[in-house]
């Protein structure tokens, strides 16, 4: 097929182009507006505890699923005239609107409450507004809000909350997308035309990564008219798209050329390399693409739309790759290298024209043989900094995100921050609970429980359908959302424990621990309990995830090598580059090590982050592992197959890719470390785990400590059982279909060499240049 489609490519490039151009523009036009049909969150597990409490006070009780939440201040303070004047007005604007649900506010509030919706300094007070719709609709209605707040004098009005969170998450994550093209596009562009030589050459990547976003970008669209669809995944697209068109094109350029300088014409190095790297490319973008599926067995969204937008983008990606790249170079022709900046440069410093160095020579062949004459001392080495910089994942604490993604100068950072320094209690730690099904039970039973509630150690009062209880007593009338509705009760409890501490997570244990009224189920929800679901989604489903990455994995890469050992030396290494990047983001985003590269520290990590950044980097560092077993299996499968024959198999393999997997790596981490410019410091995190990922791996791991295990196995790294030897023989991905010629063509210079450490029996079967 791909020898087919390089003969298309030869009889037709400018039809192939043409259609190109075609889907460019339809892709453009269906995707371009995408981020507006697109949610921040996605977050929450709608199969959990929480998620069901929460639709019985939306459907039941009118309570809004999403809550905005209004702070007044005024320096004469919260009964000033003005303050109560304004806090009056905005309490009876809101009520007005069909979509809000509950209103409680400072100044309407009984005492008990009213007290905690209070500062600490009397100056601001809190106006809590529940909104329904979702966090879709829940945010075009936030914003109609926002927009017809009034004017008022007298008094500081700011607006936060969850649903405005997201709503300026949005538009916060659109500005960043601007940032990060204006960032990431000529900066890959300088290093590729420094990689490359030439604009031209430089020129083909990009043009392959803008096919590959804007028609990823048109998928999401479509998907987004019938399904929730992250907006994250646009930086996903973005970053991914341009990092494996980069990948893809620089692997086809670079292996054309050296079929040319090998001494093919035009048109048969053409034909071998997508023979070659061409079939090398989709069997990349396949591990890639079921890596990034993988996360569709969450059942959170946010999840499962980076599922479906990877295998869009690596698609694309892919298709670009294979067939619009090899009719572009046919256009081109030889003014492919044209402009070439290195013999411009070389001329301009005088510089002469560079020899082509035996394979011994080279950097790549002597820095692996080097790894692999100290094989145990470099192994050890790696496998202990990897363990070392690995370590503080085992401290990782999960949270789930809040308004402190964003920065400081967004409104619902700055309430989100006064609530957590300048209040007594802070209303986001309250606990709802909900009795399902309460019919039968009658008022003094649930008085009873909501007395046994408020005996809870660090709950300052609960309120329920009879009244609000404070240390066991009743105090007062219902002073939050609480009552009862058909054959449901409601009860608000007011919590003064820290979210996401330890303190929080025994609470909750507590809450649930205490005798319901007539013995019936509860369930709970708030911030506390949708974090502890959030992370248990992730933890409980991880152990099925992983398994299916490298079930997958195994199959894959034992169909291209035949090995049962080489599949399982990739899932190791990746394993371990991984662990070690993990630890490095604990130490940094969790413990606020190097200023969080300016995020705010809250000393836990979104659970579904860390899953996220792992199926991510496992693709891409599997994308390197494909590259070079690839051209290492390529020596082999000619060679006598002795110990001496893996050992130079390993370093004439690397000697041919190890620059375009180096270069691929340093184009990739420069396109993800675009992220570190975004403000969402989710996005941000990205920025830093993926470059980290993708450089360890393709140095210390694939460079140094790969050719070093490779050489202690020896002979064993292409062992199979002899029934799946036999099955890879009828069902296994070769390389290449031109075996006479699948060894790469070598100068007469190299040859010495490799008849030293290969032997006689490979001198036959490689053929001379």
């Amino acid at each position: 097929m791909l020898q087919a489609i390089a003969r298309l490519a030869l009889a037709a490039p400018r039809r192939v182009v043409a259609v190109a151009l075609l889907v460019v523009a339809f892709s453009a036009i269906v995707g371009v507006p995408v981020a507006k049909s697109l949610s921040p969150g996605g977050f929450r597990d709608p199969t959990s505890e929480s998620w069901r409490a929460s639709q019985i006070l939306s459907d039941k009780f009118g309570q809004g699923d999403m809550r905005m939440i209004i702070a007044v201040t005024s320096d004469g303070g919260v009964h000033s005239r003005a303050s109560v004047a304004a806090g009056s007005e905005l309490v009876a604007q809101l009520t007005g609107f069909p979509f809000v649900t509950a209103v409680t506010s400072a100044w309407t509030a009984p005492p008990q409450a009213a007290q905690t919706l209070t500062s600490k300094d009397g100056k601001t007070g809190l106006i809590v507004v529940g909104i329904a719709g979702g966090e879709s609709e829940g945010q075009k209605h936030a914003k109609m809000l926002v927009d017809r707040l009034p004017r008022l004098d007298g008094v500081t009005v700011s607006v936060g909350g969850e649903v405005m969170g997201n709503l300026q998450m949005i538009n916060q994550t659109k500005k960043d997308l601007l940032v990060m093209e204006a960032i990431s596009l000529p900066l890959s562009f300088i290093v590729l035309v420094w990689v490359f030589g030439s604009l031209l050459a430089a020129a083909l990547p990009l043009a392959v990564g803008v096919f590959a976003i804007l028609g990823s970008m048109a998928v999401l669209r479509v998907i987004a008219f019938t399904a929730e669809v992250s907006i994250f995944t646009l930086n996903l697209i973005l970053a991914v798209g341009l990092a494996l068109a980069i990948d893809y094109t620089l692997l086809i350029i670079s292996r054309f050329r050296d079929e040319l300088s090998d001494g093919a014409a035009r048109d048969e190095a053409l034909v071998r390399t997508m023979a070659t790297a061409g079939r090398t490319v989709l069997f990349s973008a396949t591990t890639v693409a079921l890596s990034m599926a993988a996360m569709a067995l969450f059942p959170m969204y946010f999840l499962k739309s980076f599922a479906i937008a990877g295998i869009a983008v690596v698609a694309f990606t892919a298709v670009a790759s294979v067939a619009v790249t090899p009719a572009v170079i046919v256009l081109v022709g030889e003014h492919l290298d044209s402009p070439n900046v290195r013999l411009f440069a070389r001329r301009l410093l005088r510089r002469p024209q560079p020899v082509r160095r035996p394979v011994d020579q080279t950097f790549w062949y002597r820095c692996t043989k080097a790894a692999m004459r100290h094989s145990i001392p470099v192994g050890l080495a790696i496998i202990t900094l990897l363990l070392v910089l690995g370590a503080p994942f085992l401290s990782v604490k999960w949270g789930y995100q809040d308004d402190r993604v964003l920065p400081r100068s967004t409104s619902a950072r700055q309430v989100g921050d006064e609530l957590r320094t300048n209040f007594a209690v802070n209303s986001l730690t309250d606990v709802i609970v909900v009795i399902p099904d309460a019919a039968g039970v009658t008022p003094p039973e649930l008085a009873r429980y909501a007395s046994q509630l408020s005996l809870v150690p660090d709950v300052s009062w609960v309120s329920s359908p009879g009244g609000t209880y404070v240390g066991g007593r009743v105090v007062g009338p219902p002073s939050a959302p609480a009552g009862v509705k058909g054959d449901s009760a409601l009860f608000t409890v007011s919590s003064s424990a820290p979210l996401y501490s330890q303190a929080s997570d025994a609470q909750l244990d507590r809450l649930h621990a205490v005798p319901t009224a007539a013995g019936r189920g509860i369930e709970l929800t708030g911030w506390a309990q949708i974090n502890r679901d959030g992370a248990h989604a992730v933890t409980k489903r991880l152990p099925l995830v992983l398994s299916v990455i490298a079930a997958i994995t195994f199959v894959l890469l034992f169909l291209l090598t035949g090995s049962v050992v080489l599949p399982l030396k990739a899932l190791l290494l990746n394993v371990m580059s991984l662990t070690a990047t993990f630890g490095a983001l604990v130490w940094i985003f969790q413990d606020g090590h190097f200023g969080g590269f300016g995020t705010t520290a809250t000393g836990t990590l979104v659970a579904s982050v860390p899953v996220l950044l792992f199926c991510l980097a496992f693709g891409l560092s599997m994308d390197y592992e494909v590259f070079l077993i690839s051209r290492i299996r390529e020596f082999w499968r000619v060679s006598a197959k002795t110990r001496a024959d893996n050992d130079e198999s390993v370093a004439l393999g690397l000697s041919r890719s190890g620059r375009v997997v180096t270069a691929a790596a340093l184009l990739m981490a420069v396109t993800f470390a675009s992220l570190i410019a975004a403000n969402v410091s989710v996005t941000r995190i990205f920025g830093v785990g993926i470059p980290l990922a993708v450089l360890m791996d393709a140095t210390l791991v694939r460079m140094l400590l790969m050719p070093a295990l490779m050489r202690v196995l020896g002979r064993a790294n292409w062992w199979a059982p002899a029934p799946l030897a036999r099955l890879h023989q009828r069902f296994g991905i070769s390389e290449s279909d031109l075996p006479d010629r699948s060894w790469p063509q070598i100068r007469a210079a190299d040859w010495a060499v490799l008849k030293t450490g290969l032997g006689s029996s490979v001198a036959s079967k490689v053929p001379t240049a």
